[in-house]
């Protein structure tokens, strides 16, 4: 007899998070729950963010953000973190909610970003406390950097810097010496391609109490199921004995 949904709920949490969570036990059968519950179709695309404007403003943490964006950089085939996207804002205000409901504890911790991008979620988390690695393709840091100078000073009470990444390469010791708390990423899964290069690189990221975090809006079921899959079929990940995969519903609202 199969597992209702009632049973897959874990009420406790998992690693770093203790707010409830989904176990994912077969990839197609959660996708297709996620879609028919979510109904991307209907969806709103860019609903917290203007990507034709030269910068973004946010109010979090108690702090004006104001996060420099390069549109123009859009036509090039390839680059998309140029801009903000709505999952990469749902994540920074997850955060900041999550702290202060107290499902997760950031100060003083240990974060890694993967394709920062703009910057607001490495920004967001150093504002709540963390020491925050931020990472991307060596072409994005120009302006991953511009947005971490423009936006972390004064009063901060966590940390930033800036390191090049490449999915699937042997990651800076920096990195992973000491192993992070937490690994975070907004639309990181975007195509097949990337997948398996993401999950190498995710795996020597980890050690035994790191917690990872991926946030993404619902644009492909085909190629969130392959993640989902190649996950679980990797033997690298199968070795890792606390990993379990989990979905978090967070509902889209205007903040």
């Amino acid at each position: 007899m199969g597992e209702s949904e009632e049973d897959k709920v874990k009420r406790g949490g998992m690693g770093g998070y203790s707010g409830s969570i989904i176990i994912v036990s077969e990839a197609e059968e959660e996708i297709m729950l996620v879609w028919g519950l979510q109904q991307p179709t209907y969806c709103k695309q860019n609903a917290f963010v203007v990507q034709s404007s030269l910068v973004l403003s946010l109010d979090a943490c108690g702090h004006s953000l104001s996060i420099i964006q390069s549109p123009s950089s859009l036509a090039t085939p390839g680059v998309t973190g140029s801009v903000m996207w709505d999952s990469g804002v749902v994540l920074a205000k997850f955060l900041e909610h999550a702290m202060e409901t107290s499902l997760l504890h950031l100060r003083d911790k240990k974060v890694v970003e993967l394709g920062s991008g703009c910057g607001l979620v490495g920004c967001i988390a150093a504002l709540l406390g963390a020491h925050v690695v931020l990472t991307d393709l060596p072409d994005r840091l120009k302006l991953l950097k511009k947005n971490v100078q423009e936006n972390l000073y004064g009063n901060v009470r966590g940390s930033a810097t800036v390191i090049q990444l490449t999915w699937g390469d042997d990651p800076h010791p920096t990195l992973i010496n000491p192993s992070p708390d937490y690994v975070l990423g907004s639309d990181v899964i975007y195509s097949e391609e990337a997948v398996i290069d993401l999950i190498e690189t995710l795996v020597q990221l980890c050690g035994p109490q790191t917690t990872i975090i991926l946030a993404g809006e619902l644009r492909n079921d085909a190629i969130l199921e392959y993640f989902l899959e190649a996950a679980m079929k990797d033997e690298k990940v199968n070795e890792m004995d606390e990993l379990r995969l989990a979905i978090r519903d967070v509902d889209l609202k205007p903040f």
